[in-house]
């Protein structure tokens, strides 16, 4: 009988592993095509819960403005990067503020990035509660998240949010250390060893299969057939007051994607 259970038991971690999937999602904090598949991607994780497993990897979209150009845009000054975010605003539903890239342009991400590998080393909840904080911060509030000052105050913020969430004091140590530079380095080598040059992009990697990247802005219906339908399997009717509940500030473009 015993023999029967644990049987049981290993056909059902089997059956589990061959129904899960882990995702590398490269990114970074001020790619407003990233923030504009939030609601896509919000729905993903909510939907698959503990068979999806994921984690970050900033991509230092502009390191100074010196040398940032983008070419398929025609963008090289701040002030024409305004034009691409009302664009992926327009397109996606999802607020954004442009105006930004007129008063207060940041001068580089690379320090939000580093700050979002500062949150990282305390946790992955920790990590992608923080860049959505500055996701937020810069999109909607039009704040300048290439100042230190501000990027401690969105940790200081999270830290009130949740007792115990976010540890500031360390927050501040490894940034200034260096620590979280050193792990926005590994972060850039591995963007630029897997030559990622557009964000979102998403490696999608299933159980018994090699891996698929989904490159730059998609639906939801784009995000499941990338991944493969039948791997995720029929829709599932979500609750919004749980949906609401789970993530907390949700805009409302990311309510209608569960509706």
């Amino acid at each position: 009988m015993a023999q029967v259970k644990n049987q049981r038991q290993k056909n059902r971690v089997i059956h589990n592993n061959l129904n899960t999937i882990s995702i590398t999602y490269y990114t970074d904090p001020l790619c407003c095509w990233s923030w504009a598949f939030e609601p896509q991607w919000r729905k993903l994780k909510f939907s698959l819960g503990n068979r999806l497993s994921y984690r970050y990897c900033m991509g230092g979209l502009i390191s100074h403005w010196k040398t940032f150009s983008d070419s398929v845009n025609s963008i090289s000054r701040p002030f024409q990067m305004g034009s691409l975010w009302a664009q992926a605003s327009q397109q996606s539903g999802m607020p954004i503020d442009d105006k930004i890239w007129m008063t207060d342009p940041p001068a580089t991400s690379y320090m939000a990035c580093v700050a979002v590998k500062c949150a990282a080393l305390q946790g992955i909840e920790a990590e992608e509660k923080y860049l959505r904080k500055v996701r937020e911060a810069v999109m909607l509030n039009r704040s300048n998240v290439a100042r230190k000052e501000i990027l401690f105050d969105i940790a200081s913020d999270l830290s009130k949010e949740k007792k115990g969430f976010l540890n500031v004091d360390s927050f501040i140590l490894d940034f200034n250390s260096g620590k979280g530079t050193d792990a926005f380095k590994k972060d850039l080598q591995e963007v630029q060893y897997k030559r990622i040059q557009r964000f979102p992009s998403l490696v999608i990697q299933k159980a018994g299969a090699g891996p698929t990247i989904m490159i730059g802005y998609n639906n939801y219906e784009g995000l499941i057939n990338a991944i493969g339908p039948d791997f995720i399997g029929p829709p599932v009717y979500i609750d919004q007051n749980q949906y609401q509940n789970y993530f907390g500030n949700v805009m409302e473009r990311e309510m209608n994607e569960i509706m």
